[in-house]
C-alpha cells in the first residue's frame, strides 16, 4: 500500500501550530515585557529630572497590576556617575573622581563623593551624588527652623530610622530669611511661595528640586516642601540671579573671622546647595570660600539641571554618610563620615537632641 502523504492544507495547519504555539504561550506568561512595564509605571516613583505632574486641573491614570505573593525585588539603580572634568588647572590628584561611600543598598553603592575647586577658587568643595532609586528622602524639622513644632521627625534620629539611614544633609535658612515656605507632616508651617526654589519629597520617598508653580507644584502625594530663596540653577545653567553681582541677595554672611552682625560679611563664604540631574539623581555640594556663582557652577558641572542654595556660613552646612559594620546595623556618629572634614558640623549633628534646624535624610529603600 502506498503511504498517505499530507495534503497542502494539512502541512499549512501543522506549520501554524508549530510556529504559533510559543507565541500563544508567551502571551499567557506573567513575565511578559508589557506586564513588567506596567509594574514600573504603577510604582509611581519618579526617576527622572522631570517634575512630578500636578493634580490640579488634570486627570492622571496610573497602570495597575494583579499582585501575588512574591519576594521583594532588588531596586534598579541609576547608572553610576561619570568622572567630572576639573574646573581649574592644574587639577589636584583625584579631583572629579568619584568614590563610593556610605551603607550599600541591596549590595549596591548609593552615594558617591568627590571634591572640586570652583572656577577662580583655591579651596575644594565637596560634592555628593545620591541614587534616588535606591534611597528615600525624608524632611526632619526643628524648633528653630521651621519652628512651630512639635514634629514626628526631628533630631535626634531614632533607632528605627537609623537602621536604614545612609546619608543626611542640612536644610535651608531660618524661615524669616528663606523668602519661601515650608510644608510637612500634612500641614503648611509657612505658606509656600510661587517661584521659590523648592526641594520636594513625595510619599514614596522620591525627591526633586525646582521652581514652585512651574517645575513643581502641590499634588496628593507631596509630603514635604522646603523652600529657600530662588532657583540657583535652571535648564542646566546658572540662573541670572546666580550670575548677578548682588551676592547679598543670597543671604547675609559672616565676615572673614566673625559672625558678628556689626561686621560686614564677605561674598566668599561657606555655602551649600542641592539639585537634580536629568536622570533624577540628587546632588549636594558644600565648601568654604564659595560665591553664589561658584556654587551654581559646581552643581552644573556635576550634571544638575535644577538647583537651589541651602544653608550658608560656617556653622550650618553639613553632609554625612553612615556605614555600619553589618547590613542591618544602626547608623551612628561612630560609623559616620563628613563630606567636608573641615566643616563645623559632623556626622554626630543629626543625632544631637539639641539640633534645632531642619535637615534631610536619605535612607535605603527595598523597592517593590
Amino acid at each position: 500500500m502506498r503511504p498517505a502523504f499530507p495534503t497542502d492544507a494539512q502541512r499549512a495547519l501543522a506549520t501554524i501550530l508549530v510556529l504559533g504555539l510559543p507565541l500563544i504561550l508567551a502571551a499567557c506568561s506573567n513575565d511578559t515585557p508589557a506586564r513588567g512595564a506596567a509594574h514600573a509605571t504603577a510604582s509611581g516613583r519618579s526617576n527622572t529630572g522631570s517634575p512630578r505632574p500636578s493634580s490640579t486641573g488634570t486627570s492622571t491614570t496610573r497602570a495597575t497590576t494583579t499582585s501575588t505573593s512574591q519576594a521583594p525585588k532588588t531596586p534598579v539603580s541609576l547608572s553610576t556617575p561619570t568622572p567630572l572634568i576639573p574646573l581649574t588647572s592644574p587639577a589636584s590628584v583625584g579631583e572629579g573622581t568619584w568614590t563610593a561611600t556610605g551603607r550599600p543598598v541591596s549590595g549596591v553603592s548609593a552615594v558617591y563623593e568627590t571634591a572640586m575647586v570652583p572656577p577662580g577658587g583655591t579651596r575644594a568643595a565637596g560634592i555628593a551624588w545620591m541614587d534616588t532609586r535606591l534611597l528615600s528622602a525624608r524632611l526632619y524639622s526643628g524648633s528653630k527652623s521651621p519652628g512651630g513644632g512639635p514634629y514626628e521627625f526631628t533630631a535626634p534620629i531614632q533607632p528605627a530610622q537609623a537602621a536604614t539611614l545612609v546619608a543626611a544633609f542640612n536644610g535651608g535658612f531660618m524661615m524669616s530669611a528663606a523668602q519661601g515656605g515650608y510644608y510637612t507632616e500634612g500641614r503648611t508651617v509657612v505658606p509656600l511661595v510661587a517661584g521659590a526654589a523648592s526641594l520636594v519629597i513625595y510619599a514614596n520617598g522620591s525627591v526633586t528640586v525646582g521652581a514652585w508653580g512651574t517645575d513643581v507644584s502641590m499634588a496628593p502625594d507631596v509630603v514635604a516642601v522646603r523652600q529657600n530663596l530662588f532657583p540657583l540653577v535652571a535648564g542646566g545653567q546658572p540662573t541670572s540671579q546666580a550670575t548677578s553681582p548682588d551676592w547679598q541677595a543670597w543671604g547675609n554672611t559672616c565676615a572673614a573671622t566673625t559672625c558678628s552682625s556689626t561686621v560686614p560679611g564677605i561674598e566668599n563664604q561657606w555655602r551649600s546647595g542641592a539639585g537634580v540631574t536629568a536622570d533624577g539623581a540628587l546632588v549636594y555640594t558644600a565648601g568654604p570660600d564659595l560665591t553664589p556663582l561658584q556654587l551654581s557652577q559646581l552643581l552644573v558641572q556635576a550634571g544638575v539641571i535644577r538647583g537651589m542654595e541651602l544653608d550658608i556660613n560656617p556653622n550650618w552646612p553639613v553632609f554625612a554618610t553612615y556605614d555600619p559594620s553589618t547590613p542591618n546595623g544602626l547608623a551612628a556618629p561612630s560609623n559616620g563620615s563628613s563630606l567636608q572634614p573641615g566643616s563645623v558640623q559632623s556626622a554626630a549633628t543629626f543625632f544631637d537632641p539639641a539640633w534645632a534646624r531642619d535637615f534631610i535624610t536619605m535612607s535605603a529603600t527595598t523597592g517593590s
